[in-house]
């Protein structure tokens, strides 16, 4: 199993990136940093600086065809860049065209709503994209993991970093499906 995360140079919610990392690999997957820009990318707790990480790969030149899966993290700045990089944005639908597996916390439906695929889709997120989710055809869901199956793919969210354990069950059981 091989899964993509994709973030913005800055402004991930580190949590939000490093446990669904964890737990790609102790499944024995293989997790890729992928952003907008080379070099690495500096996480957040919140609003303070935390670690930075190296990318793996642009998204310019990352292939859908390469992965198995696709993870948005949150953090509130990082889903905000995404959705303003055509190539991200674009990488993004793609997973749906293609009916691969996404999941997304928090604050990553942003670039979901961008991308154009919530519509009739059932997701949930931090309680701020509430509104945002449901003018964009969504229907939003206060529960600690929503997965999502009708449509060309399986969509995986979470409201907040609380949740991560659960996230982590329920996209891992998705994504191991599509590469098993």
């Amino acid at each position: 199993m091989k899964v993509a995360f994709l973030v913005a140079p800055e402004g991930v919610e580190q949590v939000e990136l490093t446990e669904p990392w964890q737990a790609v690999k102790d499944a024995g997957g293989t997790p890729v940093l992928l952003s907008t820009q080379g070099g690495r990318i500096q996480a957040f707790d919140h609003l303070d600086k935390a670690d930075t990480f190296p990318v793996d790969q642009q998204v310019a030149d990352a292939r859908i065809e390469d992965f198995d899966g696709l993870v948005l993290p949150g953090g509130v700045a990082n889903p905000d860049e995404l959705r303003t990089d055509e190539k991200a944005v674009a990488f993004v639908r793609e997973f749906f065209h293609t009916g691969k597996p996404v999941a997304s916390i928090c604050h990553g439906p942003w670039t979901l709503i961008e991308a154009d695929v919530v519509r009739g889709r059932m997701l949930t997120s931090w309680p701020s994209l509430r509104t945002d989710i449901r003018n964009a055809g969504g229907n939003w869901v206060d529960k600690e993991v929503a997965v999502c199956t009708d449509g060309p793919n399986a969509l995986v969210t979470s409201r907040k970093p609380d949740d991560l354990k659960a996230f982590c069950q329920a996209f891992l059981r998705e994504f191991s499906a599509v590469s098993a």
